[in-house]
């Protein structure tokens, strides 16, 4: 099957073919580095690093993720902890490095920082005013949107309906603008800030002038794939549109693809409602392969709802995943697999066929984690079949061919097993710990906090401890 991606620019799903035979050019908005990583970045970061993985089976791929190093929500963090711009981009890209390890999201091959681009971003504001689609005007250049005839094919948005500072990055004072919807490409410096010496006087470039200058420098004129948030699509996204091909004459991008909101108990992430869950949070309270799965769990383009039943669903399941890529390291050796010749992978194609159709069906990790889980739980119950009857119900080759074709997928969707979590984890909870959870769930339950009492259950499990519950309540325990 031909892998297929839905183009946010043609609203179509296409055939991928890339420009150069082999290779693919990826580019995806990076984070502004003035805060921790929340839930909203590491569904992105996620899914990207699950596309990658994916086209890296078939491509020779080249990933750039830049970052904006210089912005008016760094500078004001600055001035509130009385330090640089610099320590403070430092610190947030430390962080950001430390929360995308814990998820297991790879490495870019590239990240630019807005900072270490001026020369770059200079240059394209000059071809853009030699062009006559950008004006200089009291010591700040602007966009003019009026000049570019197709500005809003890429959000579907015409200008007349459009409200400025959409973007929440526009200044409030922009009273040298010709065109009310026109965007600034080089803003003027202001007293105790940073500044760029440039033709136009001392300043700083503009938020969207940054990316079109980036992908340009790294990546060249016209790339395979350009992806972000779907909250980036407009104006962000529209604005690089416009400013890369007025400039080059050159579609930006072959392919805009755009990854769907997280809601927080229905609700839209947002700061206004105080519902931003941090990166850190969450894996200090919940494994992070389980994270990455809850993300995972839902087709990339679609809205994803975080609530505790969602996630202590996905802790569960991450548990039968991760017992399903342990098995060889728990079992391999009682059934002689060090001798076995490892198949090729159309030897074991079947599973791996179903799960591929589904990845090139617009990258459908909802139908294709389907297939790691019908795995996994065939492994889990051979598991259980060993454990207990010292025996399985499928020859040992076959077993391992399964266990294979599960290595192969969870590579792809990037999760980890190491054997010794699981072993770490029951030496750091006592005896003491485990009853005094035991009791808080039995209390959850009498106060009928179910949800509660699920989330005791599902971290004690997490931690190696499995709860036998009889008609009279907990009974007893017994460490994996």
């Amino acid at each position: 099957m031909t892998l297929r991606i839905y183009n946010t620019l043609t609203r179509h799903k296409e055939d991928f073919i890339p420009l150069e035979a082999g290779i693919v050019k990826m580019y995806v908005c990076g984070v502004t580095v003035y805060n921790y990583c929340h839930l909203g970045h590491a569904r992105a970061y996620v899914v990207w690093d699950m596309i990658r993985r994916y086209l890296a089976t078939k491509y020779q791929v080249k990933y750039v993720q830049n970052i904006t190093d210089i912005d008016d929500k760094i500078l004001k963090k600055a001035q509130e902890n009385n330090t640089t711009m610099q320590a403070i981009a430092e610190q947030y890209i430390a962080a950001y490095d430390e929360d995308m390890a814990k998820l297991n999201i790879a490495q870019a091959d590239d990240y630019p920082r807005a900072t270490e681009t001026i020369p770059e971003i200079i240059e394209l504001i000059q071809q853009l005013i030699d062009r006559d689609y950008a004006y200089a005007s009291g010591g700040d250049v602007y966009y003019a949107v009026q000049k570019f005839p197709s500005y809003g094919k890429l959000s579907g948005r015409k200008l007349e309906d459009m409200q400025a500072g959409a973007s929440g990055r526009v200044d409030e004072q922009e009273e040298q603008k010709r065109y009310p919807f026109d965007f600034a490409l080089w803003k003027s410096a202001k007293p105790n800030e940073p500044f760029w010496s440039s033709p136009w006087g001392n300043g700083r470039p503009g938020w969207h002038i940054e990316c079109s200058a980036m992908v340009r420098s790294r990546l060249g004129e016209t790339i395979d794939i350009h992806a972000g948030g779907i909250d980036l699509q407009f104006p962000h996204h529209e604005n690089e549109i416009a400013q890369s091909e007025a400039a080059y004459a050159k579609p930006l991008a072959k392919y805009w693809m755009h990854n769907g909101f997280v809601n927080i108990d229905g609700e839209k992430m947002s700061k206004s409602l105080n519902n931003f869950t941090t990166i850190r949070d969450l894996v200090s309270h919940f494994e992070p392969m389980a994270i990455r799965l809850f993300i995972l769990q839902a087709q990339y383009r679609q809205p994803i709802d975080f609530t505790e039943e969602a996630i202590n669903a996905a802790t569960k399941g991450w548990e039968t995943i991760r017992d399903g890529m342990l098995f060889a390291e728990d079992f391999g050796a009682k059934l002689g697999w060090e001798n076995i010749e490892i198949p090729a992978r159309k030897d074991v194609g079947e599973a791996i066929a179903c799960f591929e159709e589904a990845m090139d069906d617009d990258f459908n990790t909802s139908v294709a984690m389907s297939h790691v889980f019908e795995l996994a739980k065939k492994l889990r119950s051979e598991r259980n079949s060993l454990s207990h009857a010292g025996k399985t119900a499928a020859s040992s080759e076959v077993l391992f061919q399964d266990w294979q074709a599960l290595i192969y997928m969870t590579s792809i969707l990037g999760f980890v097993a190491d054997i010794s979590d699981r072993q770490v984890k029951q030496e750091i909870i006592s005896d003491v710990e485990i009853e005094s959870l035991i009791q808080q769930r039995i209390e959850a339950k009498k106060t009928k906090k179910y949800q509660e009492a699920d989330r005791i259950r599902v971290e004690l499990k997490t931690l190696g401890i499995t709860l036998i519950d009889q008609k009279d309540g907990t009974t007893r325990w017994i460490r994996e």
